[in-house]
């Protein structure tokens, strides 16, 4: 094999998503982009604000001598200096420019942080259903990841993640809004991860981070607000992006903020920051930082993907489908009305609608949707979705 084994196991391991793409171009290349209701990928389908539009021009024809030289491995300090002041308020926190770090959007963030806290064997825990890629970023720096359960409504199980807590953790990771439930969790429920992780960093003689990724945390749906996990931790870091909420996933724009009150606050900065310019990033996208620095609190109307939502939750329900109504992110994660979830992803396949199985999340049983798609590609789906489960039901 020319390739290394590892990969090539990865390849095969987290190819549910890459199946379905492939799929999709298949099918669309038989019965025409309009007939093919492709529900896959997370790709916003809002176009960004306004403002974005505007603001970038401004910041293109902006000709000062240096905007294109190198900055520090962390970012603008006026950028830096404009999120921890947008954080502070939206979160009442007390962060400074020095708690954030730029990065390339929220996977590069996680993956600096993990190469900042992981040492060889390391485990990190995560609940499922999660984003397939946690286990790739883990084994990036020498770790592992554990899976837990979560329970019935797809919240936190406090219990289940004690049990897997050991010497070897480092760290829990959490996805609020989640991918790919839409749970946001509760700010009682993080409060009680929050307690049990002091417990066991005493219990174990080491620090266990908390690591939460916040991607969607500006579209969230009926008022429902997402909690501050800094507030409810002090040895929390949060990563999060520009992708979702002013719809620009391919600037590849996010950072990270560590809480004010970390143990050894000074050194994990330090290591972030290197972290940050060894795993090759060196710098969060300069022409990006300049725009974000500028948009803070700015996103796109979040009431088209709720509107969204009621027209695929009414449609799906009426038919029968069971599923948990996300509050937040822009996915349904449905029960399949079969065991073998792939069974009747196949079978959606045949009414050519595109889902991802929730094998692909540790999730048997289950199936994603999409719903950051044309109206269109909802309401002309329906009648496949209802032919579908009737055919298990």
């Amino acid at each position: 094999m020319a390739i290394a084994q590892k990969i090539g196991g990865f390849i095969e391991s987290s190819s549910w998503i890459r199946k379905m793409f492939e799929e999709g171009a298949r099918l669309k290349s038989i019965h025409g982009n309009d007939n093919v209701y492709d529900f896959s990928l997370g790709n916003p389908s809002i176009e960004p604000p306004g403002e974005f539009r505007r603001y970038l021009k401004s910041i293109v024809e902006n000709a000062s001598p240096g905007v294109h030289a190198y900055m520090p491995n962390t970012g603008y300090p006026h950028v830096r200096k404009a999120v921890a002041d947008f954080v502070n308020d939206e979160q009442n926190l007390a962060a400074g420019e020095e708690d954030v770090i730029m990065t390339c959007g929220a996977a590069g963030g996680l993956n600096i942080i993990l190469k900042a806290i992981t040492d060889a064997d390391d485990e990190i825990i995560t609940p499922a259903p999660y984003f397939v890629e946690y286990g790739f970023y883990a084994d990036n720096h020498g770790g592992r990841l554990i899976t837990v359960p979560s329970g019935e409504d797809f919240n936190l199980d406090i219990e289940a993640i004690e049990k897997a807590i050991s010497p070897k953790i480092k760290a829990v990771l959490i996805n609020s809004p989640n991918n790919p439930t839409g749970r946001v969790y509760p700010e009682e429920i993080l409060m009680r991860l929050g307690d049990l992780l002091r417990k066991k960093s005493l219990e174990t003689g080491r620090t266990i981070y908390l690591i939460s990724d916040e991607p969607y945390r500006k579209i969230t749906y009926d008022g429902i607000r997402v909690p501050s996990v800094l507030r409810c931790y002090p040895n929390s870091l949060m990563a999060t992006s520009y992708s979702k909420d002013l719809s620009i996933p391919g600037e590849r724009i996010g950072y990270v903020i560590v809480c004010p009150e970390a143990e050894d606050k000074g050194l994990l900065l330090q290591a972030l920051a290197l972290a940050n310019r060894i795993l090759g990033y060196v710098n969060a996208p300069a022409l990006m930082q300049r725009v974000v620095g500028g948009l803070q609190g700015v996103h796109v109307d979040v009431s088209e993907y709720a509107r969204k939502r009621e027209m695929l939750c009414d449609g799906l329900s009426d038919f029968g489908y069971r599923f948990v109504k996300p509050e937040g992110a822009f996915y349904l994660f449905p029960q399949s009305p079969v065991a073998d979830e792939v069974a009747f992803v196949n079978a959606l396949q045949e009414e050519r609608i595109l889902a991802v199985p929730g094998s692909g999340f540790g999730a048997p049983g289950y199936f994603r949707l999409s719903f950051c798609v044309d109206d269109r590609v909802i309401s002309d789906s329906l009648p496949g979705f209802g032919r579908a489960l009737r055919k298990f039901t």
